[in-house]
């Protein structure tokens, strides 16, 4: 029996190769550092007790199905805090619950893209929507982010990308992997591009509250009129509930333009019933209460130390270099192609965890075309990225040809 041939070409490798030698690893009794997925509960960072009691206290009558949308208490505290930051004309009926950011993306792509259409992709990128738009028989088209210039992308590079089958551009804000965030006037430029080419505009903003220094997040949505812009969001990251599985999407600009497609996309949240019942009951508390992670991120939280201390110890290795990023909760630095001779990024993270019980990601995992990038979670305390890190050090001189 072997598997269907839509998934040839799809690639996840945040969960692949790398992360099975990992569990190999484990099953043999050792201990392994993850520095691998932005998963905050296991390093100790516990949600709002308020969220958690709001689950606990559904759990009684959520035992049924919900409104395929989610349900309206959700869905509304979701339209509000849209609408408190200044987006027009958005209510209820244009938000979608969902099993986290990731199954939207995947109904979202499965509703939008027919085979042969273009979607226009950062690269770097977070690997889900590259490996969906393959999925459903699109192209993802990668438009490059300039490292040299703190990974931000170039609006004119973008738009000489732009064909006829091109359906939609992405805009991950900040972004995963590289923890960049993109100045209010990039993102009013995203906008315009995907205004003037009447491209839908994906606006994944799951990181939107984790900003370290002076960075201010800047929503897509607020600039987009004429054509249709999808934000998606939830509670993953900021609430600290990766596990609940609880996000949204809101649907704003001109939706009798792309009346169609949400058909399509309602009819696909149909099929698959509702979102986890229990978790949209911690939404509207969660969209009311102070979440703590301002806190986190401003000087003397634990966020922006465990940033600050990983981006120090990584660019005193020699030969590494790395942007600080101004939110997220990842490192991506490089490692210089002429002093670390990598050709194949993914064995050379899997001969790195095997020599040092060290878990990181390959940047090809991300979509970027060279094999001299890793990611790192800055979400361990900083002990443990101490020892992981020097660790990393110890074996990178290990392999340095000068």
């Amino acid at each position: 029996m072997t598997q269907s041939s839509k998934l040839a070409g799809v690639r996840y490798d945040v969960r692949g190769p790398i992360l099975q030698e990992a569990e190999r690893l484990e099953g043999a009794g050792e201990r392994i550092l993850k520095l691998n997925i932005g998963n905050p509960a296991p390093f100790g960072f516990e949600a709002p007790p308020a969220i958690v009691e709001a689950v606990r206290d559904a759990l009684p009558h959520a035992q049924g199905y919900t409104d395929s949308r989610g349900i309206l208490p959700a869905r509304e505290a979701v339209a509000e805090h849209y609408t408190a930051l200044g987006i027009a004309n958005v209510g209820p009926d244009d938000v979608y619950l969902g099993n986290g950011v990731s199954e939207l993306i995947s109904l979202v792509l499965q509703a939008l893209v027919s085979r042969g259409d273009e979607i226009l992709v950062p690269a770097p990128d977070y690997p889900l929507w590259t490996a969906q738009v393959t999925l459903q028989g699109g192209s993802a088209v990668h438009y490059p982010c300039d490292e040299s210039n703190g990974w931000m992308p170039d609006l004119a590079q973008i738009e000489s990308l732009i064909t006829p089958k091109t359906k939609a551009v992405v805009l991950i804000n900040p972004n995963n992997p590289t923890g960049a965030v993109y100045s209010a006037e990039l993102v009013r430029g995203f906008a315009a591009l995907a205004e003037r080419h009447g491209l839908v505009l994906l606006a994944d903003e799951i990181y939107d509250r984790i900003l370290y220094d002076d960075a201010q997040h800047e929503h897509a949505a607020l600039h987009v009129r004429d054509t249709l812009c999808l934000t998606f969001s939830g509670l993953s990251k900021a609430q600290r509930v990766a596990g609940y599985r609880a996000g949204w999407l809101l649907a704003s600009g001109d939706r009798a333009l792309a009346a169609d497609f949400l058909e399509g996309l309602t009819l696909l949240a149909n099929m698959r019933m509702c979102s986890n019942a229990p978790a949209q009951h911690a939404i509207p508390v969660a969209l009311r209460i102070d979440s703590s992670i301002d806190a986190l991120c401003a000087p003397g939280g634990r966020l922006l130390e465990q940033r600050n201390v990983a981006h120090r110890l990584l660019t005193d290795i020699p030969g590494v270099t790395c942007e600080l990023p101004g939110g997220a909760m990842y490192l991506f630095p490089k490692l210089d192609p002429e002093r670390y001779l990598i050709d194949d990024d993914q064995a050379f993270v899997i001969d790195l965890l095997r020599a040092t019980r060290v878990l990181v990601t390959n940047g090809r995992g991300f979509n970027l075309p060279t094999p001299d990038h890793l990611r790192f979670v800055t979400l361990p305390e900083v002990a443990v990225l101490e020892e992981a890190i020097g660790r990393i050090a110890e074996y990178l001189d290990s392999v340095r040809v000068a």
